[in-house]
Formats: C-alpha cells, structure tokens, sequence
C-alpha cells in the first residue's frame, strides 16, 4: 500500500492492517470484536488495564543528548537513558510490530492554532486509539489531508522490556526523545501514560515560547470571566470545574500565553470512582457512547454499572470529549482568568477549607505543591499519603520548577488574578478520623471565589499557615471555615498543624534560588 502514512521512517514494515481516524462507532465495533472491552449499558466502552491501573512514574525516562541536557531537571522524576538503549529498546518494538494490524489518530494538542502541536498516535489496541480520539483535539477534514505529525507517539501494552538489557526498572517503559520528537510506550495498558507524556512535551516546548502550561482544569462564566483550577489528580480539577451554572473549557491541561488560556485538550480524563448523577451530573451524563471506562466494574450478566467498587483500584477512570458536556467552550479558549485556585487534599485535616493567597504566598503554595496521593492514582499508592508536588504537577515538568513559578507569577500580577487555596480533602481530623470535606459547601466556596463574591469579606490571617480565611461564605456554615473549630481536641489540632507546617519548611528548603519574600510567606512550625 505505500508508506502513506510515514510508518517505515519509523520502523514499521510490513505491519497488518493500518486504520487511520476511524469514526468512534467503527473503534468501538472493532474493539468490542477484538474482545478489549465491553459495552456499558450508557454504551461506554469498558475496559480492563491489567497490572498498571494508574502511571508508573518510575518508568518514565528522556533520552540525555547534547541538545536537551541542560535544559532538564535531571532526577528522580526526570530519569536519562543513554540513547543507544533507547535505540536498542525502540528496534526490538518496532519488530514485535511487524505483522500487527495498527491504529492511528492524526490530531492536534492545543486549541489555540498559534500554539497548537500536531500529533500521531500509533496503538496495538482499538480501545486506546479510541481513548486518544476522545482526549485530543480532533482535526476537520481537510486539517486530517495535510496532517504532518510534529511529534509521535507508538503504544505497544503487548510489548515488554528487559530491564536487564534496556536499562528500565521494569517491563513496564515510558521514553521521550526530544531529538527524535518521538514518544514510545511498552508494558502497560494504562492509557493515562499516553496523555502525560504528551503533556509532558508540551511542558518543555511551550515555556521557550512564552507560555505557561500548566496542570490545571478551567472553565468560564456567563460573562466571560475565567477561573483555573490546579490540582494533582483526585484533588477535584474535573468536579469543580464541571459547573452547571459555569461552561467548561477543560479539565486537565492548559496554557496561559499573552493572548489568555487554551485547552491542550479536546476531552476530559475523570476519575469516576463513587461517581453519582445527584452531585456529579454533568460528568454522570458525559459518560455515554464512545466514551472510555477504564477499570470500572461492570457487571458481565447484566452489564450494570457499580461506580463505588474499587475492587481493581480507586483509580477508575472515564474518557469522553469536552463537547459531551453541555455548554463546553469550543474551541477551549478564554480570557485572562479572574481567578485561580489551588486544590488541596490534605490529609493532615488541618488546611482550611479555603483561603486567600497573597502574591508571594501563591508562588510559595505554587511551588509547595502540597496534596495527598490518593488511592490508585499511581503504582502502589493504597492510602492517602501527604506529599509535595512542585507546581502541582512535578511528575510533567521537565524544566526546573522556577521556569513554570516565574511564568505563572507574572500572569497573575500582570492580570490582577486572586488567588485562593482550597481543601477538598479531610476536616474534624486526619484522615482514618475525620471526613472528607463536603463537596456541596467545596462547590460553594469555590463559586463565591470565581464570582468574586469574597472581595468584600472580612479575612482572618491563619495563626500557623498565615493564609488569609474567610470569616464567611454565601452557602457555607461560619463553623466550617475554621479548621480549628471543627476538630473536638483543639491541641491535636494545634500540634497537628505545626506538624504539617514543618513538612512544608522542610519541603521548601530544596528551592536555593527563591526570593525571601516568596520563603517567608510559607508556615510557622513553632
């Protein structure tokens, strides 16, 4: 058939059948024929990952050339691999190809032309070109005709690596080449790894032009005015930002150059686990045909769906397109944000439930990154554990952090933006003894802060964390507010607090470079 599509550039010869930007209905036949998933009676595609359930950022790896050593932040979350293992690993994959029938989706990562990346995503499985179709942005006819690929991306789950010979930890493998503008992914089915690791290159290219990525949800009221939502995953980017009174312009991935904000995205990645129509509806109903449920219990006799089990892991997951939520901004652009908010899940129990930040105490929390990792959101996470995620998304950010610090602070004091933090996580005690904050009183809170309903409102600087507190909110009990007041032994929670606020100190003493200013607006442990 010729090599239409570029695939012997890469490697692969002499494959199967190739199915380029099939429709959805024909992706999800053709799965369901291939025995990858099964219908939900909402006709969302169910689908089983196997072993990995969430990512293995242990497995992630950029090849280390001469073009890109110094402008990552090598380490733990940003591993090097020489480039003749790479090599090595990526000839091994493109063999076990040989003979294999391919799908491919030819789209775009970013909703704004000026800054948009054209991507080609090679898959094994119909499921999860079905997953990539949903989750980027989808070209029109004649964009899909002379469609060039600025970066690719080959998934092969079947495929695995030795790590004896490749130089990985597992068989399990996730390798960027800047160089190459090629992305290859083996040994898992976990469909979030292809996702990120674009998100990832779109976190490296975009600071050289100016643009803040960021991990964040946002969205867009009546007027126009727009608000973000940074967040690890599980802290509530995709709840809060799923609005009825609000229109959603994405709920993961942006950008914030000096024209406003764009999605990266054209689809939303929701965890779903104890999802319910009567405090999520709009996701509730977002999830229908074509859309993609990872790991979600579904009964094979009746084909019910159970949202709460969590007997493969908490981490499950629903893939639709933006637009499957009524009122989506399409294309996903918007102003200059009114607002910005920083989710927290904290597991500590003694974050307030929301709070006002100073310039200086935004780029301190901005850099804390502070959250709980909850359950199933990655490899062997099995309880909420209190972490420090830098820019509140440190696994995608090969830069250092104060290239994405620098960007953001200068958008928000450029466009006057407020910003405030706010715990969805625990209150009334830590985790194992209190509750997790109510999601009724979180969504109040968090539109009198988008609407700016808090302008005017007496704040009260928290003696330890030194954030400003509302003493109220429109829709929320003065009780609440203070974090202090809802635990029944006041000095655990002093002590508890200063416990945390020390992690805080001790996390924060990794950045040299910081302005005192920016270190003094964190917590006092003593």
């Amino acid at each position: 058939m010729g090599d239409t599509f570029g695939l012997a550039k890469l490697g692969l010869i002499n494959t199967g059948s190739i199915y380029r930007n099939l429709p959805v209905a024909r992706l999800v036949e053709m799965a369901l024929a291939r025995g990858e998933g099964v219908l939900a009676p909402n006709g969302a595609l169910s689908v089983k990952t196997g072993k990995y359930t969430g990512r293995s950022p242990g497995d992630r790896f950029m090849v280390d050339t001469p073009s890109v050593h110094d402008t990552i932040s090598w380490g733990a979350v940003n591993q090097p691999i020489d480039e003749a293992k790479f090599e090595a690993l990526y000839h091994r994959l493109a063999a076990y190809l040989q003979g294999r029938d391919l799908f491919i989706f030819d789209g775009f990562v970013g909703a704004d032309p000026s800054y948009r990346m054209s991507v080609r995503i090679v898959n094994q499985y119909a499921w999860q070109n079905l997953f990539v179709h949903q989750l980027f942005v989808r070209p029109a006819a004649a964009e899909l005709k002379e469609h060039q690929p600025q970066f690719t991306v080959i998934c092969a789950p079947g495929f695995q690596a030795i790590p004896e010979i490749d130089g990985t930890h597992s068989e399990a493998f996730v390798l960027l080449h800047f160089d190459r503008r090629l992305i290859i992914i083996g040994g898992t089915s976990y469909a979030g790894e292809i996702k990120k690791s674009i998100f990832t290159v779109m976190n490296y290219l975009l600071p050289e032009r100016g643009v803040c990525p960021m991990h964040c949800s946002a969205n867009m009221g009546p007027e126009g005015d727009t608000a973000l939502f940074f967040g690890l995953s599980g802290t509530g980017k995709t709840t809060l930002s799923a609005d009825p009174e609000r229109r959603l312009i994405g709920d993961d991935e942006h950008g914030w150059s000096d024209k406003g904000i764009f999605n990266f995205e054209g689809g939303c990645y929701a965890k779903c686990i104890k999802l319910s129509a009567e405090h999520e509806p709009q996701i509730w109903n977002a999830i229908s045909f074509g859309s993609v449920l990872e790991n979600v219990a579904v009964d094979p006799d009746c084909r019910s769906i159970d949202y709460d089990c969590d007997a493969l892991t908490e981490n499950t997951r629903a893939a639709y397109p933006v637009d499957y939520i009524p009122n989506a901004v399409i294309p996903g652009v918007g102003g200059h944000p009114r607002a910005v908010v920083f989710l927290t899940a904290d597991a500590f129990g003694v974050m307030p439930p929301i709070a006002k930040l100073t310039r200086e105490q935004a780029l301190y929390h901005f850099l804390s990154g502070y959250t709980s990792k909850l359950a199933g959101t990655e490899r062997g996470i099995t309880d909420p554990q209190a972490t420090f995620s830098t820019c509140f998304g440190a696994p995608f950010l090969p830069r250092s952090p104060l290239v994405y610090a620098n960007l953001l602070g200068e958008r928000i004091a450029q466009h006057g933006a407020s910003v405030y933090l706010v715990n969805t996580g625990w209150t009334g005690g830590p985790y194992g003894v209190g509750r997790r904050m109510s999601l009724p009183y979180t969504r109040a809170m968090v539109r009198a802060a988008v609407k700016g309903e808090l302008e005017g409102v007496e704040f009260v600087p928290d003696p330890i964390f030194g954030v400003l507190v509302p003493a109220s909110c429109p829709g929320v009990p003065a009780g609440v507010l203070n974090p202090r007041r809802t635990w029944t032994d006041a000095e655990k929670y002093d002590a508890m607090a200063r416990k945390l606020a020390g992690r805080f100190n001790e996390n924060f003493a990794k950045f040299k470079d910081v302005p005192e200013a920016i270190r003094a607006a964190g917590p006092v442990a003593s």
